[in-house]
């Protein structure tokens, strides 16, 4: 039996288009916060847990409305499950909004269908509570079982949401309209992307942005808060065209997928893999303008890709081959994912290709 091989090859270029700042930055100081509780579930059809844990949560839960349980007593809730609740606190949230909850079993609990999340204080990470959540959960899984031991599961069934399922306590203090400046954080950091970003804000505003490094960009802001949120609005949509990124060829071992990016170029290089022979051929074209007529001498690169194999199979490409027609040959060869990562790493080793390959 063959064995079938699939690469897929995905190849981008990035055309030259300008993005808004607010596609590219983020403001200092404006994020979310994670919060992150335990509590029980409770109401579940049979499906929870009776472990130690679980059985103490829910004597200190009695507890607390006055009721004492003797230390023999030992009581059998297989309705009850304990649970971690999560959930993100967005920037400038307000006392008294609402925010989405998630719902995960910690236990043996078999499903968390049909259950009720009790009062959960959500803390964040300097030990203050900033959220509490309650309410019932929504669980696209679900979970059968027969009786000699065999089961199906569809989706999680021991994870579940509550939507709007927390109510903010407490408001997390934002540095926006502290001082005298805002910063904008690229999201990738590029020296080149810092410097087109403060020139542009410079050409909107002079003198108001210098470019910290190659991540942040400082902007002089209205110390007024109501002015410094229009300011905002108006800098966050100014367009520019962001850096090229690096050359880079990523390449997965373990799908077979290929990425290569618009940076990469290949320098001329023959090489034979078993019964391929790949051979890269490179040459200058000078091109002049006639005597009367206006324009620059230019030279250009002109170059050829011949691919063989032993069967005498051969593809002759016209001038201009790129590194994605190459690894394209390779493929119409009938060579496997192996193969072409081995031939991109002997070309990299060889110093034939201008970029990094990286494997994931």
């Amino acid at each position: 039996m063959k064995a079938v091989f699939t690469i897929i090859l995905i190849f981008f270029t990035l055309a030259s288009h300008a993005q808004r700042i607010k596609d590219l930055a983020d403001v200092a100081g404006v994020r979310s916060n994670q919060l992150v509780g335990y509590g029980l579930v409770v109401g579940l059809p049979g499906t929870g847990e009776q472990s130690p844990f679980t059985e103490q949560s829910f004597k200190t839960m009695l507890s607390n409305f006055g009721i004492t349980m003797p230390e023999s007593l030992k009581p059998k809730i297989k309705n009850v499950a304990a649970v971690a609740v999560h959930a993100e606190l967005t920037a400038f949230a307000k006392s008294g909004q609402s925010i989405d909850v998630t719902v995960s079993s910690i236990g043996s609990a078999q499903s968390l269908r049909g259950g009720t999340l009790l009062q959960t204080m959500l803390i964040g990470l300097d030990g203050n509570a900033y959220a509490v959540a309650q309410g019932s959960l929504v669980v696209s899984g679900l979970g059968a079982g027969g009786l000699d031991g065999s089961k199906i599961l569809v989706n999680t069934p021991t994870v579940g949401r509550i939507s709007n399922g927390a109510t903010v306590e407490r408001e997390v203090k934002s540095p926006f309209s502290q001082g005298d400046h805002i910063t904008f954080n690229l999201h990738k950091s590029d020296f080149t992307t810092a410097k087109r970003l403060s020139d542009t804000i410079n050409d909107f505003i002079a003198g108001s942005a210098k470019a910290l490094d190659a991540t942040s960009v400082q902007v002089s802001a209205p110390r007024d808060i109501s002015d410094r949120v229009s300011f905002l609005s108006v800098i966050e949509n100014l367009e520019f065209e962001p850096a090229s990124p690096a050359a880079k060829i990523i390449v997965n071992s373990r799908t077979g997928t290929i990425v290569i990016g618009s940076e990469v170029q290949l320098l001329p290089a023959a090489v034979t893999h078993g019964g391929i022979t790949v051979t890269i051929n490179e040459a200058k074209n000078v091109s002049q303008p006639n005597a009367f007529a206006d324009g620059d001498t230019a030279v250009t690169n002109e170059s050829s890709v011949n691919v063989t194999q032993e069967n005498a199979r051969m593809f002759v490409f016209q001038p201009g081959i790129t590194l994605d027609t190459l690894v394209r040959a390779i493929n119409e060869v009938g060579a496997g994912p192996g193969d072409v990562m081995a031939i991109l790493e002997a070309l990299d080793q060889a110093g034939a290709i201008r970029g990094e390959i990286i494997v994931i």
